[in-house]
């Protein structure tokens, strides 16, 4: 017989590893069960191929924020006349205004003022700087279009949101307009919670028109037709295909 010692080492070590093997299967199954449901939460809303991951992301951590799945409208296409439209990643009407959400994937530093056109991103220590448009003022021409399209009064707020995604830090931003919010999305429970606690009910005088129109929005956005013409009218404006090298 061998050394008893040894064999109850062994057999300690044997119910050790048994143990990490279970409890790798137990969290394994514990993260398929969350991503199932993190599935059912999204598609009960969108599409899970439809938009980017950080939309739909955005959508799942709406529906945990308490934001009924049915108020939630992703990937909407505004008309603006001339057969151009607006695409606007993310909308939810509330009881005090409706929200507007523009989400955005950047990693480094994210430096920029509310009223100038364009704002900076710094990587690789401030060796690389990019510009790119002012979010907070693109976000403000979905949401005058959007205005438009509603048929909105001037009484009833609509609260811009701009979220970024991706290994970004919003290092220095000043000038933010009123009922505008730039956040990370961690804090988007936070951001709701705030406008909804802060803000009076809004005089709306006919919720189901607005949830109507909304509805028409997304059904334009999944329409083959009028995405292609809205990426067409994008490249146009860019106007890549016009430069010769």
């Amino acid at each position: 017989m061998g050394n008893p010692q040894i064999v109850v080492l062994i057999r300690i070590a044997l119910i050790i590893g048994i143990f990490l093997v279970l409890l790798q299967i137990v969290r394994l199954i514990k993260r398929m069960i969350e991503m199932k449901h993190r599935r059912e939460l999204i598609s009960s809303v969108t599409p899970l191929d439809r938009g980017t991951e950080s939309e739909r992301d955005l959508v799942y951590k709406l529906i945990q924020s308490g934001i009924p799945a049915k108020t939630i409208f992703h990937d909407l296409l505004i008309e603006k006349g001339n057969g151009e439209y607006s695409q606007i990643d993310v909308v939810v009407p509330t009881k005090v205004g409706i929200l507007v959400f523009e989400v955005k994937d950047y990693s480094g530093w994210i430096f920029g003022n509310g009223g100038h056109e364009q704002w900076t991103q710094v990587m690789a220590y401030g060796n690389e700087k990019y510009r790119f448009y002012n979010p907070i003022r693109q976000n403000a021409s979905h949401i005058r279009y959007l205005r438009k399209e509603l048929n909105l009064p001037d009484n009833i707020p609509v609260f811009s949101i701009i979220v970024f995604y991706g290994n970004s830090t919003l290092k220095d931003l000043n000038y933010i307009p009123r009922n505008t919010f730039v956040i990370k999305p961690y804090r988007v429970n936070d951001v709701i919670t705030d406008i909804l606690n802060y803000n009076p009910e809004a005089p709306f005088t006919d919720k189901w028109e607005i949830i109507r129109l909304l509805k028409e929005a997304v059904e334009r956005g999944d329409s083959t037709y009028a995405t292609q013409q809205h990426i067409q009218n994008i490249g146009d404006k860019l106007g890549k295909h016009r430069i010769y090298e």
